[in-house]
């Protein structure tokens, strides 16, 4: 049985319950996000409290944060309230290391784009200018800023209105739509950590918008005690749209040779474990089809 660690937050510093937020919601996308004053000072800085949240309209949005030491606010907010325009750069592996030196708290004055040594190009229909190693590009205008606080640890949502998009066509694939493994993107974990998405930490998972999956209830009693098979390998076999027939099922036995052996084991539990190894085997292998058929057999 699993043991968990109960916390009210209210019990903990800002500092503490920090640590565990950002531990815990991640890998997170990262916001590289250059703002402009209104004497034309430009500023460069990440933001990892980001996402995109509406495509009609198209809404990003991120939240540079007080900070909790100092309850001080951030160069790029201070920027928005004067002027209501951001360009949100997408990071990927290539340039996370001068975005991670863009975060450092130079004065106000300083451009992150010499120290970072990252390149600015003017952008069609905002201020600030974009930045030509990243990705992909979002030009926006600020429609709302809401603090969520005044005291240091308080977000402030930058809710961003896109009015232009440029993506660097080396991460387009042959039908001109952007390529997942091309853009070897980075996310924020916590404390130093940062993770990859490279094509071996890709997968894919059927998404149940046009069918509707028998749902894991639907299953025999007998894997409710299984420790063989996972919650994922249950879900998979629950996402499909069917039950087998028994007939079906009667076909599978008399041509599958390890359900027949299976079926020769007097003992019902070590029975019902070799159907579990069988379906996990199958699951697995992406035979889903065979996997139900198993978990039906008994």
């Amino acid at each position: 049985m699993n043991k968990f660690t109960s916390i009210d937050p209210n019990s903990l510093s800002t500092s503490e319950l920090q640590k565990i937020l950002l531990l815990s919601v991640a890998p997170r996308p990262i916001a590289l996000a250059s703002s402009i004053d209104e004497n034309g000072n430009v500023n460069l800085s990440p933001f990892s409290c980001f996402n995109m949240f509406s495509a009609n309209p198209p809404i990003l949005i991120f939240s540079p944060s007080r900070r909790v030491r100092n309850n001080s606010t951030k160069d790029t907010l201070e920027n928005i309230k004067k002027v209501k325009e951001v360009v949100i750069n997408i990071v990927n592996f290539s340039i996370v290391e001068p975005v991670s030196l863009a975060s450092t708290e130079y004065d106000s004055d300083v451009d992150e784009f010499k120290k970072s040594g990252l390149t600015p190009i003017e952008s069609n229909k905002v201020r600030p200018p974009r930045v030509e190693e990243s990705p992909i590009s979002f030009e926006c205008v600020v429609d709302k800023i809401i603090e969520l606080g005044k005291d240091g640890g308080a977000g402030n949502l930058i809710i961003s209105k896109i009015v232009h998009i440029h993506i660097n066509n080396r991460y387009l694939d042959d039908n001109r739509s952007l390529d997942t493994k091309k853009l070897d993107l980075v996310g924020r974990m916590g404390a130093s950590w940062y993770t990859r998405v490279i094509e071996d930490s890709l997968f894919e998972i059927p998404k149940p918008i046009h069918t509707k999956g028998i749902g894991v209830d639907q299953l025999p009693d007998h894997v409710n005690s299984t420790d063989i098979l996972t919650k994922n390998n249950l879900a998979r076999i629950g996402n499909l749209e069917k039950i087998p027939t028994q007939q079906e099922i009667k076909k599978h036995h008399l041509v599958d040779d390890n359900i027949l052996q299976i079926m020769k084991i007097s003992d019902r539990n070590q029975q019902i474990k070799e159907i579990h190894k069988l379906a996990k085997k199958q699951i697995n292998s992406a035979n889903l089809d065979l996997a139900i058929k198993t978990i039906f057999s008994i």
